[in-house]
């Protein structure tokens, strides 16, 4: 595992709050808590990045985005139809398995209700998702009503800038109600299962759904 610390994306020391947002955003109903640190973890005005193998290499003319499995109609998605798809601003708070929360963050991309229902939707025995990243097969699972929550998106901008490769650009999807390892970096597909399969953290010994509020840090 990589790890450094992202100074030039400090944010104030004034949590950003739900009234800070843009006004077309979707509020991530975790914003709207008294209490926004979930336990064990702790506030970050800095942008830690964390990776398991380092930013992959990514040729964006043979860049694509899959939506495969049980959805009635696969699809894909080069670069530049990617970007012309409809998008949409979250705010959200982004919770780390490794302690570390930074609050009021905005997102802006394209809704993963909008990635599924291009392709057709899901198909009626599609319980789970995995995720696909670029970087040297790596997978994350999630419960497909994670995956098709309001706030979660594939993730183009953040605090309006565009990711860089470290934060996991071109795009990354973002999974505001699980640990951040959910949001898988450097996004190449999305498949749905009709069960659950570990990806590499998970068959590495983190929760099978990580809720942060629930501590779903580790299996055992």
């Amino acid at each position: 595992m990589s790890f450094w610390m992202d100074k030039e994306r400090e944010q104030p020391v004034q949590v950003p709050g739900p009234e800070d947002a843009p006004p077309d955003a979707i509020i991530s109903p975790d914003t709207h808590r008294e209490v926004r640190i979930p336990p064990g973890q702790s506030r970050t005005r800095k942008w830690p990045v964390l990776d398991a193998s380092g930013p992959p290499r990514i040729d964006m003319d043979q860049w694509e985005l899959r939506i495969s499995g049980l959805v009635a109609e696969p699809v894909s998605f080069k670069w530049k139809e990617f970007l012309a798809l409809p998008r949409v601003k979250v705010f959200s708070d982004f919770h780390c398995v490794t302690r570390w929360s930074r609050l009021g963050n905005v997102w802006e991309g394209v809704s993963t209700r909008t990635l599924l229902t291009l392709a057709g939707g899901a198909k009626p025995n599609a319980k789970f998702a995995i995720a696909h990243g670029y970087d040297r097969g790596f997978t994350t699972n999630m419960p497909l009503a994670d995956l098709l929550a309001e706030d979660a998106l594939v993730a183009i901008t953040h605090d309006g800038e565009e990711l860089t490769v470290a934060h996991g650009g071109p795009c990354r999807l973002i999974i505001p109600q699980l640990y951040a390892w959910k949001s898988a970096k450097w996004l190449s597909g999305i498949e749905l299962l009709d069960h659950d399969e570990s990806g590499f953290w998970e068959s590495n010994g983190y929760h099978r759904r990580g809720d942060p509020w629930k501590e779903e840090r580790y299996s055992w």
